[in-house]
């Protein structure tokens, strides 16, 4: 069979070897299609195992070469639960790989295997409705880890650090306190985040006794689900079952799910089964032929390359359609073309308008990747569907997250007002925000607000109890209590999608470690304990979700509506942002909000927009219920605190 190719290195293919039906093993109760994009491959042969691991082969049987570089068998009968790898030879070697578009594997990922995913439904699987759910800015998203959330002695969980951890209801902690499942429906948030749950590398799924951790951003196999997190990882069919099982619950508890997808890199590199299988071709290069690293990890995947697109926009979509997923969140994103990423949003669009799409803004080194091509948070505005995560204010209200005791707004820097103030519009073009005064970003980058997702702690670096105990250990715990809290109390309240990590609500410490991606469960477990002791707090961000939730003026849909809503107010000193929504912003009941904060140490008087307030934010207690009455045109705003203010006249009348 000729090739048109132009380099056997495979960095270029003829556009005519760009193939667009399914790939994979292609299961029917009758027989089942092997279908593999090898166009560079001399040979190719399908090699059957009874089991995921050990034993010798049952069969071996020569695949053929069919259209647009692919090779295909078909393997009569029911063939669910055979196991399945493909042995490819290119210039003279040969490799055994697993398809790099394996939908079930055994243990560690060893082999592929042919599943009926049919069989791997929950019961009510098919008649599964989503949360209720309009737009981007209505979302709260909690970013977790499986075991962190579920592995702790005090978390009460049965299933811990699996899927089914998830899925238990009634789960107790110290005090009483509700857990995993519980908790996330108690403090209210829309969305889970999961760290990776595709099948990953650095965990030994075959040990089941020793505790083992990752995050899991080394990715294996892409369209598997993580064998640790399976009761059983040795049956392919288990972790499929069990994570359905999990999404399922979450779903009906009113919780949708967004997934942590890795596509910019491989844990392997030379000897990935992509490059055995297509040397060259999945990956980018440097000038000196080896691969390039912009993802700090060996390698990076070829977005741009039609058949490396294909691959990730057909995972995304399966993901979506096969397991239910709500969301994704692309890690380093800015190694994407930006094409890329407006394919997948493309492709979103066709399952479901309404699924998450965002990512980190930038890249882990140095790529190849033309720097205009890339899907940077500065491009995002070319991106519609499509957010990044906020990084001018997560450091605007913490500090430097690579400079431990370079504090923020919240804890006490000079100079941060702008950024705070660019991070309350969501980034957007606003008369009254001074961008060339911004952190990072000297201009405003979105063009919508649901394209900023506002945070201030995650997976990476320093937790935000962290990052004040390392600016500000000096200070009493009940102060850095209050900077948290007034953190909370930002995030919640300014325009784009609020992001926290999983505990922030309670003071989560990871005892200093900033990059825990494989410390021990005693660093990255939730200490339950922590949400007894500190249970005012969460009652505190609570309470903000709930005011979010039920107030549209706080989650605005439009540039537009922001402009023309949200006015800046003048404030008696530095350290203080406060900003007014009116006219009834997004259709919300309450015709004017006053939200205000003070980083100072000292309480603050502010001038107010008239008279007649409502208080239901203060810096003890947050929700949407009157805690108590301001008479005056002028308001005292305590240290360290945020005040949000409603006009009585219509808090009265909602």
């Amino acid at each position: 069979m000729e090739l048109r190719v132009h380099r056997l290195e495979s960095e270029i293919l003829a556009d005519d070897l760009h193939y667009d039906g399914d790939l994979g093993a292609l299961y029917t109760p009758r027989a089942t299609l092997f279908r593999v994009w090898a166009p560079t491959a001399s040979s190719m042969s399908l090699v059957l195992y009874k089991s995921g691991r050990g034993g010798e082969p049952v069969a071996v049987h020569s695949m053929r070469p069919d259209v647009a570089g692919t090779w295909v068998f078909r393997l009569p009968g029911d063939c669910h639960g055979i196991y399945y790898n493909y042995l490819v030879t290119v210039n003279g070697e040969t490799h055994e790989v697993v398809d790099p578009y394996a939908r079930a594997v055994g243990v560690n990922g060893e082999r592929g295997m042919v599943v009926d995913l049919r069989r791997t439904n929950p019961e009510g699987w098919d008649a599964l409705r989503k949360p209720e759910y309009v737009r981007f800015t209505d979302a709260v998203i909690y970013e977790l880890h499986i075991r962190d959330l579920t592995v702790h002695k005090t978390s009460g969980i049965r299933h811990k650090g699996k899927f089914l951890g998830l899925t238990e209801r009634g789960t107790r902690g110290p005090g009483g306190v509700s857990t995993g499942l519980d908790h996330l429906k108690e403090l209210g948030v829309t969305h889970v985040h999961l760290l990776p749950v595709f099948d990953f590398c650095t965990v030994d799924e075959a040990d089941t006794k020793t505790p083992q951790y990752n995050w899991g951003y080394d990715p294996l196999h892409y369209n598997v689900p993580e064998g640790s997190y399976a009761t059983d990882p040795f049956d392919g069919s288990v972790r499929i079952r069990e994570l359905k099982e999990m999404v399922k619950t979450l779903n009906e508890n009113g919780i949708r799910v967004v997934m942590d997808v890795v596509y910019n890199h491989t844990f392997h590199s030379v000897d990935s089964h992509l490059n055995r299988l297509v040397p060259g071709y999945y990956y980018r290069s440097d000038w000196t032929g080896n691969f390039s690293n912009g993802s700090g990890c060996g390698n990076e995947l070829a977005s741009e390359r039609s058949m490396v697109r294909k691959l990730i926009v057909d995972s995304v979509v399966y993901w979506a359609r096969e397991y239910k997923i709500d969301g994704f969140r692309f890690d380093l994103m800015g190694l994407h073309d930006i094409e890329t990423m407006r394919a997948v949003r493309r492709a979103l669009d066709e399952v479901d308008p309404s699924i998450l799409l965002y990512g980190e803004g930038w890249t882990g080194g140095l790529s190849p990747l033309p720097d205009h091509e890339k899907a940077v948070k500065v491009h995002v505005a070319q991106m519609p569907g499509i957010a990044v995560f906020n990084d001018d204010l997560r450091d605007g209200i913490k500090g430097a997250v690579f400079d431990a005791p370079v504090p923020g707004f919240v804890n006490g820097a000079s100079g941060c007002e702008e950024t705070v103030k660019a991070g309350i519009v969501g980034a957007i073009y606003h008369p009254q925000v001074r961008f060339e005064r911004v952190r990072y970003t000297k201009h405003p980058w979105a063009a919508e607000p649901y394209q900023s997702v506002n945070y201030a702690e995650s997976h990476d670096n320093l937790t935000l109890w962290d990052k004040l105990e390392a600016t500000s250990g000096q200070e009493p715990e009940k102060e850095r209590i209050k900077m948290q809290k007034l953190s909370l109390a930002l995030l919640l309240t300014s325009q784009g999608i609020p992001f926290l990590q999983a505990g922030m609500d309670f003071l989560r410490t990871k005892f200093g470690d900033d990059n825990s991606y494989r410390s021990p469960d005693r660093v990255n477990a939730i200490d339950w304990e922590r949400k007894a002791r500190y249970f005012h707090v969460f009652e505190y961000t609570r309470g903000l979700i709930a005011l979010r939730k039920g107030h549209p003026a706080f989650r605005l849909g439009s540039a537009e509506a922001i402009r023309r809503h949200l006015r800046f107010l003048d404030m008696p000193r530095d350290k203080m942002v406060g900003y007014m929504l009116f006219d009834h912003a997004g259709g919300d009941p309450w015709e004017r909000i006053v939200v205000l904060f003070n980083a100072n140490p000292h309480l603050q008087w502010v001038d107010l927009p008239g008279e007649g307030w409502v208080a239901v934010v203060d810096g003890e207690r947050a929700g949407t219920e009157r805690l108590w009455d301001v008479h005056r045109d002028t308001v005292a705003v305590p240290a360290r605190s945020a005040l949000v203010l409603v006009d009585k006249e219509s808090f009265e009348a909602a």
